[in-house]
């Protein structure tokens, strides 16, 4: 006997959330014009303590320095508008080294100690998942920039990169479609997300009809520097005569040996194309990008985007940087609506105490560098554009394919059959991370 229809589904849920967005959305004026007043005066008093909580040395520095750097120029800007609630705002930066116990250190100081109203930071999932137990013990808010995994949705974190069907399986689906790809190399640092990502990958090549010998799945540890024997068995593995294809969540500084050697060894985008979620602007700074041309890159933001506000984004940046040569790219712009949004829910609340902030979160919608507005969805995901680039010799990207609207993120992946039943809504009277709507439970899966 067939089960009832579960009362509250993945379209449901999208669809309230996007209503609530959408009531945000008309609101924006007149929450525009409360902060052009508030600008007229000076903030005063106490600062409100914002946390910065990125790698500035070891492995991840290279990509999350400048994310310091974004949270730095946003927080001046939010200060020259008159502070939030009257009050300056004041930066709290730390450096967690790429060590990943350190940063449940660096996180709990920034809370127990230093008091800060939200924290932005983390790249890596390891780092996310350190961090993660110490937010929820202390009621803290933390801004996710990086996509990610998934399968999680926790009350204390609103993920603002994107989930697995905002980039990866878009980027599949893209290179069967445009490419005519049959073949699939799945390469990834050994850590959860490139895991996690590549067991969602595979089920979903799978159930599109592709075999298990045509995946061919890597892990190298991270800052991995040799990659000559494993390019040649990705360069021997694509001899088979079907179209391949290199799916990379290779993460950091290794990103700059592994695309060299791609080069050394004569495999180009034309022979085998490769598609990463981790290398964008500010990691082809510091790379030879010759033989990079005509790979790809997924991502939600690119700076080549040609939007008013990105222009606008891009002159405050080199003006606040002083360096026009400085890249802009998607985990910065990630940081800069969820910055904004949380000075919405800071005015919403009227207060920033973390309970009233994370209740106003849901439902507030700014403008994204893309095109649009993006919203916080009651899963603590935004609503996110979808974009593929192609690498050029100038280090930026040529955006080949973009989605005609935002995509609601999944959080749980409908491909894993542990989670496929499952949604986040931190709205009451439901609040919780992982409902089964099969089951009308709370508590489906661990988070």
């Amino acid at each position: 006997m067939d089960s009832p229809e579960p009362s509250l589904t993945r379209r449901a849920l999208g669809g309230l959330g996007l209503a609530a967005a959408a009531l945000a959305a008309t609101a924006a004026p007149v929450i525009g014009a409360r902060r052009a007043a508030a600008a007229a005066k000076a903030p005063s008093g106490p600062p409100i303590k914002v946390g910065v909580l990125h790698s500035l040395s070891g492995t991840m520095a290279i990509s999350e320095t400048t994310l310091k750097d974004v949270m730095l120029m946003l927080i001046a800007e939010q200060n020259k508008k008159g502070g939030l609630l009257g009050r300056p705002l004041e930066a709290v930066v730390v450096d967690p080294a790429s060590n990943w116990p350190l940063f449940a250190e660096k996180a709990r100081a920034l809370l127990a100690q230093d008091k800060c109203a939200a924290v932005f930071g983390c790249w890596t999932s390891v780092s996310r998942k350190s961090v993660l137990p110490v937010f929820e013990e202390l009621n803290g808010i933390l801004f996710y920039p990086v996509q990610y995994e998934g399968q999680e949705c926790s009350r204390n974190v609103f993920y603002t990169g994107a989930a697995p069907n905002q980039q990866a399986i878009p980027a599949v689906d893209y290179l069967m479609r445009e490419e005519g790809v049959k073949r699939w190399v799945l390469a990834g640092t050994d850590y959860v997300y490139p895991r996690t990502t590549n067991q969602i990958l595979e089920a979903y090549l799978k159930a599109k009809g592709v075999a298990p010998a045509d995946i061919m799945i890597n892990y190298t540890p991270f800052g991995h520097s040799d990659w000559q024997n494993i390019v040649a068995q990705i360069k021997a593995f694509g001899s088979a005569g079907k179209k391949t294809a290199v799916v990379s969540t290779i993460n950091g500084d290794a990103n700059v040996p592994f695309y060299k050697e791609l080069g050394n060894q004569g495999l180009k985008a034309t022979d085998i194309p490769v598609v990463a979620f981790s290398v964008g602007e500010e990691e082809l700074a510091g790379m030879d990008t010759k033989p990079l041309v005509g790979h790809l890159a997924a991502w939600n933001y690119f700076m080549s985007v040609d939007t008013s506000e990105n222009k606008s984004f891009i002159k405050a940046w080199h003006e606040f940087i002083k360096n026009p040569k400085r890249t802009s790219n998607d985990p910065m712009e990630a940081h800069f609506v969820g910055f904004n949004m949380w000075v919405k829910a800071v005015e919403k609340a009227g207060s920033t105490d973390h309970d009233a902030v994370i209740d106003a979160m849901i439902g507030i919608s700014v403008p994204n560098l893309s095109g649009g507005y993006s919203a916080m969805m009651p899963n603590h995901h935004i609503t996110k554009p979808v974009l593929i680039g192609e690498i050029q010799g100038d280090g930026q990207f040529n955006i080949v394919s973009q989605t005609p609207g935002l995509v609601v993120a999944q959080e749980w992946s409908p491909y894993v059959a542990e989670t496929k039943e499952l949604i986040g809504d931190w709205r009451a009277p439901l609040s919780c991370g992982n409902f089964n709507v099969k089951t009308g439970k709370c508590g489906g899966a661990a988070k």
